[in-house]
Formats: C-alpha cells, structure tokens, sequence
C-alpha cells in the first residue's frame, strides 16, 4: 500500500495501524517562512553579523522557537547549556563557540551565571542565544547588573501563526509523510485547531494514524473526528 492510498478493505474500522517511517523536513531549506516568523529567521541567516552578541528569541509555546534554535545551533556549531545554580563549568563552553540556551523561562537559571555567562561571551566574542515564551523583562530579575546587560541585547518575538502559515506547515507536514491533502481539509483545521505549530504536529500525526486505522483518505471527517478527540481530551485533563 502507498503512503497517498491509505484505503484497505481488509482493516478493520479504527484497528491501530502499524507506524510508517518518515522524515520530517527541518532544515533551514524547508522552513515555512511566513510574517510571524520572518524577522527571527532573518535573524538565524545573518548570524554571526547580528546586532548583539545575546540574542532572545521569545514567542509562545508552538511557535517555533525550538526549530530556529535547533537550526542556529547546527550552523553555528553551538553547544546547548543551561546555567542553574552549581552549574559553574558550563561557563566554559561560551570561551570557545557559540552557545544556546532552551526555554530560559521553563528550566530556571542563576542570575549571577547567567551575568557571568554574558560577561563571558562579550569578552570572548562568542554567541549567546537564548529563547523563552516572555520577554526579559517578565522574568524574576532583582540583580541590577544582569537586568542591565539584558537591555542591552537583541530580542526578537515570534508572533501566534496566522492562517497562511499555519496551513503551508499543515500541508508540508503531510507532504513529509508522502501524503497530499485536500486545501478544503487544511482550511478546515486551521479555522478550528489551537494556534500552534506544535499542535499542526499532534493533529497531523493523529489524521494520519486514524486514516490508516479506518483505512481511509485523508479527509474532514478525519479532520473532524481528530479535532473531537483532542477537544475531549483537554477537557478532560481540565477537570482532572
């Protein structure tokens, strides 16, 4: 059976498929660029010729924070750190190259390393970029010094997807797993889904395991049906 052909009458209605292997396309070629994004993946190619050496790229959960840093990290050669308290050594590693830290505002962070580790990247003339779902100013900041060289550097936001970006992920998405999409079914997720990119993920994955199940195309009542699944899902989790 093809990936494009996923009708079978020999499957039983919803029986779990087996998973087909795919690839999904994260390099900075098959970037979707789009207006929420354009002005962080300006930044990601004009590396190392940025503004500032400490870059913050903020934006909320599933806006692709994660897939910019992962492809600045791979050109840059950067090496992924965290500075909380007793995590002195990690210092060093902005003495040589480039250095990344993921989700300052989830992982929590030493304000005396974290000046320390600026301290080290202007001397050294290195790279520091760090994303976070707020802007610097909302995190809990009282030493003077550090709120002091984190005005000085560059923050970029990431803004919510909008329809056309969410829509070119959705059908680059299925495009990954080798499967086409009909404009109508995307049109249909986008003017329901949570705006996320990383809910386009979950809703992808999940239409195309239920499509396997039921052996189906791809269509809206597997869009709806998802759809339903994750809603009584979140409701769930929100009275538990």
């Amino acid at each position: 059976m093809s990936r494009s052909d996923h009708t079978s009458a020999d499957r039983p209605n919803d029986q779990l498929p087996l998973g087909f292997a795919h690839d999904a396309s994260t390099s900075r070629d098959d970037l979707v660029v789009s207006d929420p994004v354009s002005q962080a993946i300006r930044l990601i190619d004009d590396w190392p010729a940025w503004p500032s050496p400490v870059t913050i790229l903020a934006g909320p959960t599933g806006s692709g924070k994660t897939h910019l840093a992962n492809i600045w990290r791979d050109r840059a050669c950067a090496v992924e750190i965290t500075v909380r308290s007793g995590e002195e050594n990690n210092l060093k590693s902005a003495e040589s190259g480039p250095v990344l830290i993921e989700d300052i505002d989830r992982t929590g962070f030493d304000q005396t390393l974290l000046f320390h580790l600026i301290n080290t990247v202007l001397q050294h003339r290195t790279s520091l970029l760090v994303t976070s779902r707020i802007w610097p100013a909302g995190w809990p900041l009282d030493l003077p010094d550090l709120r002091s060289r984190l005005k000085a550097a560059t923050v970029v936001e990431i803004g919510e997807p909008d329809d056309e970006l969410l829509a070119r992920v959705i059908v680059k998405l299925f495009a990954d797993r080798q499967l086409g999409v009909d404009e109508k079914v995307v049109s249909y997720l986008v003017n329901r889904m949570e705006r996320s990119l990383d809910a386009a993920q979950l809703i992808v994955h999940r239409m195309d395991n239920l499509a396997l199940s039921r052996g189906s195309r791809i269509n809206r009542r597997i869009a709806a049906d998802v759809l339903q699944e994750l809603e009584d899902r979140d409701h769930h989790e929100d009275v538990l």
